[in-house]
């Protein structure tokens, strides 16, 4: 099959290169073309009418979700949305069959509604990210699909693995040094999609006649933040210090931090013992796969072994 990842050059789209080359004749698009890393012909964002005829494309490239807040909100819209309308209008237009859309569970709600995320929420995103990725499903979904064409739009929970450098990481640096987790108190349950059941959809999407639709993306299980600080001690071969400090006490200390502007806020204390749970149940009846390959423990084995190399 010949297919063309856009983001080639980025976490997925590396894990996704390296993944499907053996048996696939793959090209990139990116920002910057380095055939060197993945020896693929790599376009760049102003060649698209240059872009050779495939049979799919995975479109991964976009502006990440930027934690510290401090992105300008236009910048979401003009790559989320501004590339994503160029790369499905050529889409529209050419021979290929499939679309796979790289959104977010943020799209859909940056906090928790009800108990289980799936596809039926209404989407109420509150961040420009969240916000940005909504609006380009909207584009993609307001076209009318030719004739033998799929289009699938994934919203993946967070996606961890080899060569990640997002929020694992940086508890995986604060936990190395030995610092306690004092937040023991708090209990949550978290999705997450490890890189290895991630590829796999993908293949399954490849191979499969799926129906065009908007799918989550997750692990069969959820881990609580507690469970993965746990998984991250061991890793570090350091003993379990979590602290089980009253939840009053810690609310607290968090509203003197909104105030004295401390490293504990209520917003940073909301993010950090939340339950977010998404459901997969979709994807894995459209696929017919009953269990993922992974189990959410192993993935996350796996990403902090990788972290304990490269560190």
């Amino acid at each position: 099959m010949r297919v063309l990842i856009t983001g080639v050059n980025g976490f997925v789209g590396t894990n996704l290169y390296n993944h499907l080359s053996t048996q696939n004749h793959l090209f990139g698009v990116d920002i910057s073309v380095d055939e060197k890393k993945h020896h693929c012909k790599t376009y760049n964002w102003n060649d698209l009418s240059n872009l050779p005829d495939v049979d799919a494309i995975i479109h991964l490239a976009g502006m990440a979700h930027d934690t510290k807040g401090t992105a300008d909100e236009s910048i979401y819209f003009e790559i989320n949305v501004g590339l994503t309308k160029l790369i499905f209008d050529h889409y529209l237009k050419s021979s290929a069959q499939k679309f796979i859309y790289f959104s977010s569970v943020k799209a859909v709600a940056d906090t928790m509604i009800g108990t289980v995320l799936t596809e039926n929420v209404v989407p109420k995103p509150k961040t420009p990210y969240g916000r940005s990725k909504l609006e380009a499903e909207k584009y993609i979904m307001r076209n009318s699909l030719p004739k033998g064409k799929r289009v699938y739009i994934l919203r993946p929970a967070m996606i961890h693995g080899p060569g990640n450098k997002g929020n694992l990481n940086l508890l995986y640096s604060i936990l190395s040094t030995g610092i306690p987790y004092p937040l023991g108190a708090f209990h949550n349950e978290r999705s997450f999609m490890s890189i290895d059941n991630l590829l796999f959809i993908l293949e399954k999407l490849l191979e499969l006649d799926v129906d065009t639709g908007t799918y989550n993306v997750c692990d069969d299980e959820t881990l609580s933040t507690a469970d993965i600080v746990r998984i991250i001690n061991h890793s570090l071969g350091k003993s379990d210090k979590i602290w089980n400090i009253p939840k009053p006490l810690i609310h607290l200390l968090a509203r003197i931090g909104d105030i004295l502007h401390l490293p504990l806020t209520s917003e940073r204390l909301r993010k950090m013992t939340e339950s977010y749970v998404v459901s997969n149940r979709k994807i894995k009846d459209a696929t017919r796969i009953e269990t993922l390959p992974v189990s959410a423990y192993t993935g996350l084995v796996t990403t902090l072994d990788s972290f304990l190399i490269n560190n």
